[in-house]
């Protein structure tokens, strides 16, 4: 019986693992989630009753073993070198001249570089060392010769190979970033505030505390991910090129950047380097820069190290997106449920090449985890589009003894007097005051940019409140030419142009309305999802929570909230005044499955020339079709724009077609 569970044990391994790298790694799953839990099953079955079969390498592993004592300091075979910077283009052509005046004394004249860059993620160093095909054993980058044994860690993450199932050399070393996505390191942040814990930082800071955790039971319930970028120590396999080792890491189920490539020329690596600054905040992980190396393995031999630096590769430094400057003050804003937001007022400082005056400050409980206070020296942050935000006080504020006090909610709703409330295990302070003009206010403008209404701005909604035009959204549409060209600043072209684009609006479709009315829990997707699953509003108001439970993507939380919220008079009074002023309450096309993209699965990347990918969205949904954030094997088409990202080299590599906008409109008729 032994022989044949270890041999079953064996299979189950190898299933778990292309399963698991297909899932995680390509996003390209082949079984669903509950085959892929049967086979896990069965081998901890397995393994139970079979305890001299358990190994460390195991997938059963990743859910995390025993806590460890401590961590161990452990010698890296190779030293984890650090990088010389460049900012600029002169300095990385200087950069290459050096290495050509290096390689000139060397005897070489006129060498032929090729390049690689890379993405430099900002996360954590590691070493993954593999022998005989299992992974030995994983360290921290330390001071680059000596770093933190996190093996027990490291396993836990689903992107790191616990083996190598076919070609292992003897020994290799494998070196990556370990890191938390965006996504990932916000929704952990929304889970750890619901639950009434602090919020982290950054996704740096949580994943670099994350790897060092000494229970790795905890490592696994939180979302790190891997990038492999070299191949360090090796025994028994050779590789010419950087390009050819990260294509083995590859073709061994090692998750590489697939936008990293070879490049020939000086003026090519200057253009990928500012292409990756300019994408830098579209990317779901964060990076700092990109490395550029020199390809060939031989050249890299013969530039050698000065110090603790390598000649053969420099890294691109993106401008600082950080500065320290003075916190004037703690600012409340309702927003449209009532939830009062901390913002902070700061003497003006330049981030990023812009001058900030503001910069929001989350909600109370990551206001009091950073402790900042009004009248101490803050570090501010603004990376890509990203709104600017206080990361923490400034490095030498935490060593004053004589500190001012740290800055509270307020007792009484800034805007309405409303005497404020917060439930226990609430994240926020909330105004309870429906009629506040504050909450009136977000809700409005809320509506308006749900609604795509061009020509509305905030301060025409909060003129409009002013005067007592507006009151809630059903109000914008009761507005007439005649009367705005009585205000300031409207003309009878703009005046004309506001009612039209109101007009316009109308024609939105029962998704994006439901989505504009400001219900919790329902953004443009979940929007989307009520509409195409119910079809008409009075199907939806109709429902019960055990109905709207069933509508992708809401949980039974979700489908709570949004019952009552259909259920308030307020609620069913906006709905019936903006169905009287003609807007959509009923899904137009086909039920999902039906039309000319039925069973057709789209993915959207880049900027499209004439229509937003919301648009392109809906287009495809009302043909039948689907639209995915991912790209796998079983995706239809991926519909490519300006600046496209990893999804379109994803789609190439899958074989999956590409369409630009004209292919898109062809496929929907027109």
């Amino acid at each position: 019986m032994t022989e044949g569970a270890a041999a079953r044990v064996d299979e189950l391994r190898r299933l778990l693992d292309y399963h698991g790298h297909r899932y995680y790694v390509l996003d390209d799953p082949e079984i669903g989630d509950d085959a892929y839990d049967a086979l896990l099953d069965e081998l901890r079955a397995l393994e139970a009753a079979h305890p001299e079969l358990a190994s460390p390498d195991s997938p059963t592993q990743r859910t995390g073993g025993e806590p460890v004592g401590n961590l161990v300091k452990v010698s890296h075979p190779l030293p984890m070198l650090s990088l010389a910077n460049a900012r600029s283009a002169e300095e990385l052509r200087a950069w290459i001249q050096r290495m050509r005046n290096h390689l000139a004394r060397e005897g070489i004249e006129d060498p032929e570089f090729e390049y690689v860059a890379e993405p430099k993620i900002d996360g954590l160093a590691i070493s993954l060392i593999y022998r005989d095909g299992v992974l030995e054993r994983g360290a921290t980058r330390g001071n680059g010769e000596v770093g933190e044994d996190v093996t027990h860690n490291l396993r836990t993450i689903p992107t790191v190979p616990l083996r190598i199932d076919a070609g292992a050399p003897p020994l290799i070393e494998v070196r990556g970033e370990v890191y938390m996505s965006l996504p990932d390191f916000a929704a952990l942040n929304e889970r750890r505030a619901a639950a009434g814990l602090s919020t982290f930082m950054n996704p740096r800071n949580s994943a670099a505390g994350t790897i060092r955790q000494l229970d790795p039971k905890l490592t696994a319930e939180r979302p790190l991910s891997l990038w492999c970028y070299a191949v360090g120590a090796t025994e028994g396999i050779g590789f010419e090129t950087h390009s050819e080792s990260l294509e083995w890491l590859r073709a061994h189920r090692f998750p590489v950047h697939p936008d990293v490539k070879v490049i020939q020329t000086e003026d090519d690596v200057v253009a990928q380097c500012r292409h990756w600054e300019e994408r830098r905040g579209s990317l779901e992980f964060e990076i700092d820069g990109v490395v550029v190396k020199v390809n060939q393995f031989e050249l890299q031999r013969r530039l050698g190290v000065v110090g603790r630096e390598p000649r053969w590769a420099i890294a691109w430094k993106f401008p600082p997106t950080t500065a320290v400057t003075m916190l004037n003050a703690v600012h409340w804003n309702p927003g449209k449920f009532g939830d009062l937001h901390p913002y902070a007022a700061l003497e003006p400082v330049q981030v990023g090449g812009v001058t900030v005056k503001l910069a929001t400050l989350h909600n109370e409980e990551d206001l009091a985890r950073k402790d900042i206070r009004p009248g101490e020296e803050v570090i501010v942050l603004r990376a890509g589009d990203v709104i600017p935000q206080v990361l923490s006080p400034a490095p030498h504020v935490a060593e004053r003894e004589d500190r001012p006090p740290p800055p509270q909610p307020p007792e009484r709703c800034p805007v309405c007097d409303t005497p404020t409330i917060k439930d226990e295990g609430d994240v926020f302070t909330r105004c309870p005051n429906r009629a506040c003009p504050g909450r009136r206010w977000q809700l409005l403008k809320h509506f308006v940019g749900a609604m795509d209404i061009d020509g509305l701005g905030e301060k025409q909604v909060s003129h409009f409140m002013e005067l007592g035009w507006v009151s809630t959204a059903g109000d914008f549409y009761r507005l007439d030419a005649e009367k705005l060209t009585e205000l300031e600043g409207f003309g009878a072209v703009s005046a004309g142009k506001l009612v039209a684009a109101l007009e316009a609006s109308e024609r939105q479709p029962f998704g994006r309305v439901l989505y504009a009315l400001g219900i919790e829990e329902v953004g443009y997707v979940t929007g989307r999802n009520l509409a195409q699953q119910f079809r008409t509003i009075q199907a939806l108001l109709a429902a019960t929570p055990e109905v709207i439970e069933q509508t992708p993507g809401v949980g039974p939380k979700m489908s709570q909230v949004i019952h009552s919220q259909l259920a308030d008079p307020e609620m069913r009074a906006l709905i019936e005044d903006l169905r009287a002023q003609g807007l959509r309450f009923e899904e137009e096309g086909p039920p999902p499955g039906e039309g000319p993209l039925a069973g057709q699965t789209l993915v959207l990347t880049g900027t499209l020339p004439t229509i937003t990918r919301e648009q392109a969205t809906e287009r495809i949904l009302a043909a039948g079709g689907r639209v995915t954030g991912s790209v796998s094997r079983k995706t239809s088409y991926v519909v490519a724009g300006d600046s496209p990202g990893t999804k379109l080299a994803q789609a190439e590599r899958l074989g999956v077609p590409v369409l630009d906008e004209d292919g898109l409109l062809e496929l929907l008729g027109g």
